[in-house]
């Protein structure tokens, strides 16, 4: 593997944590910050004391707030952007990348209005000259930057580009499995975080073991329609971007968004546990989104559903939860009886 320049769009933790990681395994880092005050202040401290705590930046970790600057000759550009800010920030970015440089979009998330996926945002701001990989799977961003193991997927249909991001990201506790399911794996890591948010509740209400691992086994049954119903494959969602994402982001104490679920459980209202995070919890948004994309494509997310009124105030926590009980019962899979609608189970 050879260093090459890197560029990072984004310093908060996940951005952070990857500008670390790549600076560990031999490249050049350009760290971008939209925040002028805060990219002086962790080129000055070599820390993020803001968004990654406790974390050493290598000396290979540049921090600059030119995007320009962070652009230039970089031949690897990954956009750890909120999917919120992902369009405005990709599209000042795309008269400054490098005509062969490759995308890697590493936020989880759907935008509003569109319902596109990331890699589909970045894709229509940069055009078709520029591949696009998305990068997903169960990694808690404090974790990669102290190198404990991790296991995440580089989708993209051009193979080469996967290939390229694969041999490029790895490092001896960082390993990546490629995929060129990317609409699975995206929508994995997007609705996940709708699921954590769900966990959160079941935990912030005291509703025990048995409540959250249904919630989290139903959960995937969701992620699962939606993403086979939007063109991903149902397999992709029993790996790391969909079972495993799930797992670590509903039962994680690093979770922002099991975190908001946990604190709507006991009672406190969203402005006032969002105004209270440094971080966004992608969830919030994407429910919406997701539901949004679950009636263009006819089918049924009765979490998402319930998980909207929440956030919505529409309706009380508990409130959601009973709703989810009392639905109509039916067969697991749309194998068991196949006279049933398997958009509806």
């Amino acid at each position: 593997m050879k260093a090459r320049n890197v560029a990072i769009l984004g310093a908060g933790s996940w951005g952070t944590a990857l500008a670390v990681h790549l600076a560990r395994v031999g490249h050049e880092v350009h760290l971008w910050s939209r925040d002028a005050a805060l990219a002086a202040e962790i080129s000055e401290s070599r820390s993020n004391h803001v968004y990654l705590p406790g974390v050493h930046l290598p000396p290979r970790v540049h921090i600059n707030a030119s995007l320009s600057r962070a652009l230039s000759n970089s031949s690897l550009v990954v956009s750890a952007i909120p999917s919120h800010g992902c369009r405005a920030v990709m599209k000042v970015a795309s008269t400054h990348l490098q005509r062969s440089a490759i995308i890697v979009s590493a936020t989880k998330g759907l935008e509003p209005g569109t319902m596109l996926r990331m890699s589909e945002v970045i894709g229509q701001e940069v055009g078709a000259d520029h591949s696009v990989v998305a990068l997903s799977g169960p990694s808690f961003a404090v974790e990669v930057a102290h190198e404990l193991p991790t296991a995440v997927l580089a989708a993209s249909e051009d193979a080469e580009a996967t290939a390229l991001v694969q041999n490029e990201f790895r490092g001896p506790q960082f390993r990546l499995y490629g995929s060129s399911d990317v609409i699975g794996v995206e929508i994995g890591g997007a609705m996940k975080n709708v699921i954590a948010i769900a966990a959160g509740v079941v935990e912030g209400l005291g509703l025990g073991h048995n409540a959250l691992a249904a919630l989290i086994t139903r959960g995937l049954a969701e992620v699962t329609r939606l993403a086979s119903s939007a063109g991903g494959r149902r397999e992709t969602t029993a790996g790391l971007s969909g079972l495993g994402d799930l797992v670590l982001t509903c039962t994680g104490n690093l979770s922002r968004n099991r975190r908001v679920g946990i604190e709507l459980g006991k009672g406190r209202t969203l402005p006032e546990i969002l105004s209270g995070m440094k971080m966004v919890a992608e969830g919030v948004k994407t429910t919406g989104v997701a539901l949004a994309l679950g009636q263009r494509y006819g089918i049924e997310l009765p979490i998402a559903t319930q998980m909207a009124a929440v956030l919505d105030g529409r309706t009380d926590v508990r409130s959601a939860v009973e709703a989810l009980m009392v639905r109509p019962q039916r067969a697991e899979t749309e194998s068991d009886y196949g006279s049933l609608d398997s958009k509806m189970l």
